[in-house]
């Protein structure tokens, strides 16, 4: 499945900081980095526990916040990239919109 990793971790101390580091380093080894704080991934099942694990680990709960958005169809067809963009496996820009809610 491919996921979409957004975050946005307190860094106003030098624990914050590392833990901004740690989530980075996480992130990066299940996907590209397309943003400074966004990533998309392609992972199974399995992976995405050990992910939310590996994450819940680093985060201060309080303080920080993650988002993991699962996407129903490969990124391929999901994206639409607007200037440059890298060619990579998964990469470029994501346009995600949700149903309007009444």
């Amino acid at each position: 499945m491919d996921i979409l990793i957004a975050y946005d971790i307190v860094t106003v101390s030098r624990k914050g900081a590392r833990r901004l580091a740690r989530v980075a380093g996480v992130c990066e080894r299940y996907g590209t980095r397309v943003q400074y704080s966004l990533f998309e991934c392609h992972v199974d099942s399995m992976m995405l526990e050990r992910l939310k694990g590996e994450l819940l680990d680093i985060i201060n709960p309080d303080e920080d916040r993650i988002d993991i958005y699962r996407l129903d169809r490969a990124a391929s067809e999901v994206r639409i990239s607007l200037g440059h963009t890298t060619r990579e496996r998964l990469g470029g820009a994501w346009i995600i919109s949700s149903p309007n809610r009444q």
